[in-house]
């Protein structure tokens, strides 16, 4: 009898990254490694954009012409240039009556208030450090402030500074929680700065109180994840999304994320080597501009 052989399962496609979180994430990449080398370029436009912080996106006449606005342009006009390609000589249905095109602005605004939110933040939040990445893939807002709550630096644990697990019992975990019975005192009044953040009324008081936050993850050295945010902050702006973020941030709080080992973050902060996610996600952006 001959062998049957199975093939092996098909792999799902990746879901597609939201406009705003392709967008930040080439800023980002291009930004984050020269500045970090202290490229002129990067620190001027750094520069730029931090001041741009608290900011409307285009009403600030200053934020004309920066590289995180120009970038989400050129990305928005291939996605349309692509739509176009799919349907030659057809106007898109959103462009045939006055509310399908008063949609598809009130949609561009908020891509442009997300991207603009989160660069500009990041801006702030990386400022003066050339030693360590502020934007870093699997740092959801959730997690940043969990650590921040809980009194600790950086992303990892150094065995000086972590307490003994209580006689007898095995402190060798592999999902990287804390010993069972073992309840971490998180600072309330971090608490109390995230619940504000959650419950804020509009993008105004979001972004205020985000850059509160973010002051106080540069001060400890906690990075975050700003392509996430990006995405987020974008779905936040759609009231009926609002609960779908909140939930979001809650539940990254309160999820338990394994200890990076001593020198991960050092690792991921060298230029050349932290910004792996980065790259990945910037070879996917020019693999798609060359297929447009």
């Amino acid at each position: 009898m001959g062998r049957t052989t199975s093939s092996p399962p098909a792999k799902k496609p990746r879901p597609a990254l939201s406009l705003p979180r392709r967008s930040v994430l080439r800023t980002i990449g291009k930004l984050q490694t020269e500045y970090r080398s202290e490229q002129s370029w990067a620190v001027g436009a750094v520069a730029q954009l931090r001041r741009e912080a608290g900011r409307d996106a285009h009403t600030s006449p200053s934020a004309w012409g920066l590289i995180h606005l120009e970038d989400l342009t050129h990305l928005r006009e291939q996605e349309q240039a692509s739509a176009a390609d799919e349907t030659p000589g057809r106007a898109e249905p959103r462009y045939f009556t006055s509310a399908g095109y008063a949609a598809q602005e009130q949609l561009e605004l908020r891509e442009d208030t997300a991207v603009h939110l989160a660069v500009t933040l990041w801006a702030l939040h990386q400022q003066s450090i050339r030693d360590a990445s502020m934007h870093m893939p699997a740092w959801p807002l959730g997690r940043a402030v969990r650590r921040l709550a809980h009194q600790k630096t950086g992303t990892h644990d150094t065995p000086a500074t972590a307490s003994p697990p209580p006689a007898g019992q095995n402190s060798d975990r592999t999902d990287g929680t804390s010993p069972v019975g073992k309840v971490e005192e998180a600072s309330d009044s971090v608490r109390r700065r995230f619940v504000r953040i959650g419950v804020s009324s509009d993008t105004d008081v979001l972004g205020s109180r985000l850059r509160e936050m973010t002051l106080l993850l540069r001060a400890a050295r906690i990075p975050l994840d700003y392509g996430l945010l990006a995405d987020q902050l974008l779905r936040w702006q759609d009231h009926n999304q609002q609960d779908d973020v909140r939930r979001s941030w809650g539940r990254e709080y309160h999820r338990r994320y394994p200890s990076s080992p001593e020198g991960a973050d050092k690792e991921a902060a060298a230029p050349g080597s932290g910004e792996q996610a980065e790259s990945h996600c910037a070879e996917d952006l020019e693999s798609a501009d060359a297929d447009t």
